[in-house]
């Protein structure tokens, strides 16, 4: 023989106790998130390291088309200084390990370097 089917509650369950004591009720924690810090990625002049090898490594690790990298080796070459791009630092740090990697295996004694933007 089957038992009938009860009703059920529309309450929800009680705690340990008569009145829903010991009931543990989760909040909800709001967790403030910051942006990476970005860093700048700067070509240092010389008089050594040839203007072409300069735009060719900005096209390659920087991506910037012909007109841009022209325009940035020219603002080292003028200014002693350009900034390359900005990214955040692993990506950052990256770069300038592949540039300063290029320049050694060329024979250049190019800098490049990092700056908190």
């Amino acid at each position: 023989m089957t038992k009938p089917l009860q009703p059920r509650s529309s309450e929800p369950p009680k705690g340990p106790g008569e009145g829903g004591e010991g009931l543990a009720v989760a909040e909800e924690e709001i967790v403030s998130v910051e942006p990476p810090k970005l860093y700048r990625v700067v070509m240092l002049n010389d008089d050594f390291t040839p203007m072409e090898f300069v735009i060719e490594v900005l096209q390659e690790y920087f991506k910037h088309d012909i007109e841009a990298a022209t325009q940035i080796m020219l603002k080292i070459h003028h200014e002693g200084r350009g900034v390359c791009g900005v990214y955040t630092r692993d990506i950052a740090a990256t770069k300038v390990e592949l540039v300063l990697a290029a320049a050694r295996r060329a024979g250049h004694p190019l800098q490049c370097i990092l700056e908190t933007a």
